[in-house]
């Protein structure tokens, strides 16, 4: 499947043959079942992690193969119009997939474990990755393939982007058992590790480095590697004086994330009430 993928997207042919369609489809099903992802673990990379350039193809295929078309008919879902490819995903009982009523949407191509909580309304959006026990909020976002890890929280209005293309850069990667506070936003292939907690209105991209208080250490993103936030580092959103110029002189400062601490026994209880709603 690789090698026909690959072929497919470097050499476009003028129109799609049924062969061609075929392709995607069983490509879309494995998507769904989480048995091909545009990342995944791998100890040999800086960051834990190593990108599947040919997945995110196979994803930019879907969107070149299909057509406009208007998605209607559907039980209890407005009227919408969309690539005939990637229509809403069909969830069943027996997928254990807790969707709240009031509005959300999963698109198909994407994976989204049993135990997965969807709370209105959010959006998962295709090539995700949502793995089990973990609740995604009211009005979050979770982008093009995202990789969310098992027994987090994406709090309420939690931007997670995504990063389909380039095919080559990593998306955004979420660890188990993080826990993203209500209106974060983490952006451009950040990686947060396992455990780590944002606390709200935490922003993380490529352009912000971020002030380890702990460690006496700064994180940041370089061409080579994404930004990195440590295992069960607790962050928030912080500031530093500018410290030349008219900046200076008027007092400014600039927004930056800071970690003021690591997860501990405190931090624990403080957190545990969300399995509560589970």
């Amino acid at each position: 499947m690789i090698s026909s993928i690959e072929k497919l997207f470097e050499d476009k042919p003028e129109t799609y043959t049924e062969e061609n369609k075929t392709l995607f489809l069983t490509f879309r099903d494995l998507l769904n079942k989480g048995q091909v992802r545009s990342a995944e673990p791998d100890a040999g990379q800086t960051s834990g992690w190593r990108v599947n350039s040919w997945v995110k193809k196979g994803i930019l295929l879907g969107f070149r193969i299909g057509g406009l078309v208007e998605m209607a008919g559907l039980s209890n879902v407005p009227q919408f119009f969309d690539k005939s490819t990637y229509p809403l995903r069909r969830i069943a009982l027996e997928d254990g997939v807790r969707v709240v009523p009031g509005g959300s949407s999963i698109r198909d191509g994407c994976y989204v474990a049993r135990s997965v909580t969807c709370m209105p309304p959010m959006y998962i959006n295709v090539g995700a990755y949502v793995d089990e026990g973990t609740m995604v909020d009211s009005h979050a976002l979770i982008g093009s393939c995202a990789q969310i890890g098992k027994r987090c929280h994406i709090s309420a209005a939690s931007q997670i982007g995504g990063v389909l293309e380039p095919v080559g850069a990593m998306p955004v990667i979420i660890e188990d058992d993080v826990l993203v506070g209500g209106n974060c936003g983490i952006y451009e292939g950040a990686v947060v590790k396992k455990g780590a907690v944002l606390g709200s209105g935490t922003i993380l991209n490529r352009s912000t480095p971020v002030y380890d208080l702990v460690r006496e250490r700064v994180y940041s993103a370089s061409d080579e590697s994404p930004l990195i936030i440590p295992e069960r580092a607790v962050v928030v959103a912080g500031s530093r004086m500018i410290k030349s110029g008219p900046g200076k002189d008027w007092g400014l400062s600039l927004y930056t994330p800071v970690i003021v601490k690591y997860r501990d026994a405190g931090t624990e209880a403080k957190i545990q009430l969300e399995d509560l709603l589970r």
